[in-house]
């Protein structure tokens, strides 16, 4: 495999727990990754702030993984 990509699935939460929308983003993975190695990475999940109101957070629930 020698390339791939990874997908947040990031939840916008009203404040009486009600899932309002669900925004993605998707990054590139780090690769190739040699089959006896591994590798840690951070990314950064954004959100415009007018989709999150005084009294909403955001939660990333979902998270996809695809090689190529």
């Amino acid at each position: 495999m020698t390339s791939g990509k990874i997908t947040f699935g990031t939840h916008i939460i009203g404040a009486l727990g009600i899932d309002w929308t669900t925004r993605t983003s998707t990054h590139p993975l780090p690769a190739p990754i040699p089959a006896t190695s591994h590798r840690t990475a951070t990314w950064r999940v954004c959100v415009a702030s007018w989709r999150v109101l005084p009294g909403m957070h955001i939660d990333t629930r979902e998270l996809r993984v695809e090689w190529e």
